[in-house]
This record gives structure tokens, sequence and C-alpha cells, in this order.
């Protein structure tokens, strides 16, 4: 039965789309690795450290309406070849999705996803450099919209290189 105009005109009132949802479900950590090299040598810690950060994404569907996002950060300081320490962490969240549209899911992916999850990361990389005798490292924010657009220009540029004849 179609719903009325509030004020009684009798004309059937348009129908609204229900809005995308996305839902964090869980989060959680799949893998994390310190290693305190620093310590291990026995080597005293000399000047600022260099520290390298990488972050890889990866995600796919579970489910109906149902995704995985894996968000893998390395961090190395270092000071010239000597190692400080490494930390590894696979950290991934469990999101639902819905009245996304099916062209909006990817970037939802790994956009607005990893944005969610990074906070919880953050904390688990500052903790546990904290807890093996380092100043906490706090990871920047991340500017998910940029890197996705990187990765899909780069991605477009390889296909249309195995597309091109030789």
């Amino acid at each position: 039965m179609a719903e009325t105009d509030p004020q009684g005109a009798g004309a059937p009132a348009p129908e609204t789309a229900a809005p995308p949802q996305v839902k964090m479900l869980a989060h959680f950590v799949r893998d994390l690795s310190f290693e305190n090299v620093g310590v291990m040598k026995a080597t005293p810690l000399q000047g600022n450290p260099e520290i390298s950060v990488t972050v890889n994404l990866d995600g796919n569907n579970i489910g109906e309406n149902r995704y995985q996002v894996n968000m893998k950060v390395n961090a190395r300081a270092a000071h010239g070849d000597d190692t400080r320490f490494l930390v590894e962490l696979d950290y991934a969240g469990i999101f639902s999705m819905d009245h996304v549209p099916e062209a909006h899911i990817h970037p939802m992916l790994f956009i607005e996803c990893p944005r969610l999850l990074l906070p919880f990361a953050r904390r688990v990389i500052s903790d546990v450099t904290r807890d093996g005798g380092y100043p906490p490292l706090m990871l920047d924010n991340i500017e998910f919209a940029g890197l996705y657009r990187q990765r899909l220009e780069e991605y477009r540029k390889q296909q249309a290189q195995q597309a091109a004849p030789n």
C-alpha cells in the first residue's frame, strides 16, 4: 500500500532510498611481531633513529554484505645500518555494508574501512613500541583517498601497458 501525502492531497509520497551504511562489526589483531633488535644485540642507542613505515591493505567479501579489511603495518627504526626495532602488525576489521551501490563498495573497502581501523592499529603500534623501551611510535594520519587514487592510476597504467601491442 502506498503512503499518501501528509496533507491529504491523495498523491503518493515519493519513495526515498535508504542511505548507505557501513558498520564495523569487529576489529582485531591477526598477527603482531615486535623485534627489539637493539636490545638483542646489546648496542647502545645513539642519536635519533630514522623510522620508516609502510601500510598495505587487503579487502574481500566474506558473506552477504560482509567484508574483511586487513591493514598490514610495517615499521622499522634504524640508525644507519643499525636496526633498533621492527614492528609488523596485521590488523583486521569485519564490516557490514548496507544500501551501498556496487560501484562504491571497492572505494569503501580501501578508503573508509581503513580510516576506521587506523586509530586501533595506531594504538597497538604505540603500546608495543613503548613496552619495548622506546618512545611510543605514533603513526601519522594516512590519507587513504589519495592512496586509493594513486593505486588505481598505477593499476590503469599497468593494464594499458599490458594491452598495448609490442
